[in-house]
Order: structure tokens, then C-alpha cells, then sequence
């Protein structure tokens, strides 16, 4: 098992409550979280991208995010790096998520 799963998995939960505001459904399930990190410390690093670089939450979504993240007790620093490769595309979405959206 995988050091710190129970600490990915709260800093997952944490994500599911993030939403895009131009779709219903969170951030994770959207597949905009390339990456979560978290080292020995407990310091989380989160590569994720936006829909598009013009993105009307570009300033104030990955605020959202660190400061979920932060919110967990056990989590001693966050880093967010925002990246835009590869493109987001609607092939990240979970398969959960294209359902609900009818992209099948």
C-alpha cells in the first residue's frame, strides 16, 4: 500500500468539493488534477490545468483548491502548479463524469 493513501485520499475527497463553474462537476472527476504529491512532511504539491488559459476562475480556482487543501489537519504546506500540458481535453473526464455529461 502506498505511504500516505489515507492522506491522498482526504486531499482527494477535498477535491471532489471544487467545481468548475461552467459545468457541474468537481475538478477531479473533470480530470483537471494531473498530479497529486505528498512527501514524508506532508506537503502536498497538486499539478493541475483549467478548461482553457481564459477561464473565468483561472485567478481564483487554484486559490480554492490550496486553501481546501490546506484545510486538512495532517497537511503541512500545498503547492499548486497550474500547467496547461498536456491541453485539457474531455478524455481526462472520468468516466463517471462523460456519462453524466451524455459524452459517450
Amino acid at each position: 500500500m502506498e505511504k500516505n493513501s489515507g492522506l491522498k485520499n482526504k486531499v482527494i475527497e477535498k477535491l471532489k468539493t471544487c467545481y468548475d463553474p461552467e459545468i457541474p462537476l468537481n475538478i477531479y472527476e473533470m480530470g483537471l488534477i494531473y498530479g497529486i504529491e505528498i512527501d514524508e512532511k506532508q506537503c502536498v504539491k497538486i499539478e493541475m490545468t483549467l478548461t482553457s488559459p481564459n477561464c473565468p476562475v483561472a485567478d481564483s480556482l487554484p486559490k480554492e483548491v490550496e486553501d481546501k487543501i490546506r484545510s486538512i489537519p495532517e497537511i503541512t504546506s500545498v503547492k499548486i502548479d497550474l500547467v496547461w500540458d498536456p491541453p485539457f481535453s474531455k478524455d481526462m473526464m472520468s468516466d463517471e463524469a462523460k456519462l453524466l455529461l451524455g459524452i459517450f
